[in-house]
């Protein structure tokens, strides 16, 4: 048996979605949600606009109905695709909350 000491750390609650974005568009929109399950969305932002991702975390976070301070893009920053890490809401509550905002 390892006798190696460790520590284990509460972890923060909450989700993470996978987003793919497109810009420039008429409206900020949750277009559709694709088969591998990530979340298509459009923003009014360019991508070359460096508040593109403000941008899409304040439509999240309207869509949520979180503070955009919960939430922060962990993964592809200056891409197409993102992670999304959401805190203090459970992947169910989010799935409940987009899908009603695409009715």
């Amino acid at each position: 048996m390892d006798s190696r000491q460790f520590h284990l750390h509460d972890g923060k609650k909450g989700a993470a979605l996978a987003i793919r974005v497109s810009s420039r568009a008429r409206r900020n929109e949750i277009i559709e949600i694709l088969n591998d399950g990530t979340v298509k969305i459009r923003i009014t932002a360019s991508p070359s606009d460096k508040k593109a991702n403000q941008v899409l975390l304040e439509f999240l976070a309207e869509v949520l109905g979180i503070s955009p301070s919960k939430m922060e893009i962990v993964a592809g920053t200056t891409g197409r695709d993102k992670l999304v890490s959401i805190l203090d809401l459970d992947a169910n509550t989010v799935q409940e909350r987009i899908l009603e905002h695409m009715d």
